[in-house]
């Protein structure tokens, strides 16, 4: 499995697991919160547009043009 794989895969787990747990949960006077899940979602789309800005084009197609005119 290649490293962007188990990163995209880490990150899809974390918002899950976020998602489907509680917000704040208290155990033995123990408290523990939470990132709210738009900061989570945020975080994951800086990153990924971080990512795209180091490639190679930077998100960009390079094509050749050329005019058919006479």
């Amino acid at each position: 499995m290649s490293e962007e794989n188990t990163e995209n895969r880490t990150l899809e787990d974390a918002i899950r697991r976020n998602a489907s747990g509680p917000k704040s949960a208290q155990v033995d006077g123990q408290k523990v919160e939470q990132h709210p899940l738009g900061d989570v979602i945020r975080a994951d789309e800086y990153l990924a547009s971080k990512k795209a800005a180091k490639s190679r084009f930077s998100g960009l197609k390079f094509t050749r043009m050329s005019h058919s005119g006479v």
